[in-house]
């Protein structure tokens, strides 16, 4: 074999594209959307993992009339152990430890409203949304930001949420406000999963992690997790896709109903690339034992 022939051979070899991130130690939980009483102190926090807290939520409505503001973000989650001063003081105690805030959300409000995506246009929308965004992540110290809309008004499209989240994610980054991004999608089989494969599509390369709600399906088993993983792994191809349980509630696969021996089967295939929980409102009284176990899962080697 000529030289040529061996060093192409030698190249080709070591270069093995993939469709998906390989393993990964991150672990998520959103907080705050729920109780006032959860700290993130609370939580048991794994030196070996890169731990994400994920407030719940920044939402651009009004505090007081839960109208529409086009971009204009309000903080919305819990702050009586969620400010400014909590927040420094977990990530001064653990270097391990990020905190991002998420977007939109289900509802806004106790009347169980449901928070749409509502923009007058792209570049206001967006102008509003950095303008507000960045006022927000430096006064609480965060460090990314989550996107989990979930509901959009009839004016809005696929397009348009593409771009404007596209163009919000980019403009944070480029102004180095924020170091990361996420997005948390579920399959409806349609308005909702289409809107975010939108966006992937066109700002995939802007997007960090996928936060996939795969608590959204009905109860599962083991092997029909597996295979929604994998066909999520396929629509966000090149994504770094998280695993989910949800804590209260029987649906998709519960913590004691498989999902650490799928994460563990995941873990071999070297496809899992972190997880997530919500809630730790909700997990405060279990005494997070959930959290642990996925931590120690993620932890090994």
């Amino acid at each position: 074999m000529k030289a040529w022939n061996i060093l192409l051979f030698t190249i080709c070899f070591l270069y093995v594209p993939s469709s998906h991130a390989a393993n990964s130690n991150l672990f998520r939980e959103y907080i705050g959307a729920e109780s006032d009483s959860v700290k993130l102190s609370d939580l048991p926090i794994n030196s070996d993992v890169e731990f994400h807290f994920i407030l719940a939520f920044a939402i651009d409505y009004t505090t007081d009339s839960l109208a529409p503001t086009d971009g204009v973000f309000n903080v919305f989650w819990e702050t009586k152990n969620l400010g400014p001063h909590d927040i420094a003081s977990i990530k001064d105690k653990h270097s391990n430890v990020r905190v991002a805030v998420s977007l939109g959300g289900d509802t806004v409000g106790s009347g169980h409203k449901h928070a749409k995506f509502t923009p007058k246009s792209i570049n206001s929308w967006v102008k509003n949304a950095v303008s507000s965004l960045t006022t927000i992540i430096k006064q609480y110290n965060l460090d990314g930001i989550d996107i989990d809309y979930e509901h959009y008004d009839s004016n809005s499209n696929t397009d348009m949420f593409a771009e404007c989240i596209g163009q919000l994610i980019t403009k944070l980054k480029d102004d180095k406000v924020i170091s990361f991004a996420s997005i948390a999608p579920f399959d409806d089989g349609g308005e909702v999963q289409s809107h975010y494969l939108a966006l992937w599509r066109k700002y995939g390369h802007v997007i960090d992690y996928v936060n996939f709600q795969f608590y959204a399906y009905d109860k599962l088993s083991v092997p029909q997790f597996l295979q929604y993983y994998n066909q999520q792994l396929h629509n966000y191809e090149g994504g770094q896709l998280l695993a989910s349980f949800i804590i209260d509630g029987n649906i998709g696969l519960k913590p004691d109903d498989g999902f650490f021996e799928a994460c563990k089967e995941l873990k071999g295939q070297g496809k899992l690339g972190g997880i997530y929980v919500w809630c730790a409102d909700e997990s405060k009284n279990n005494g997070f034992k959930y959290e642990k176990k996925s931590q120690a899962l993620l932890a090994s080697s």
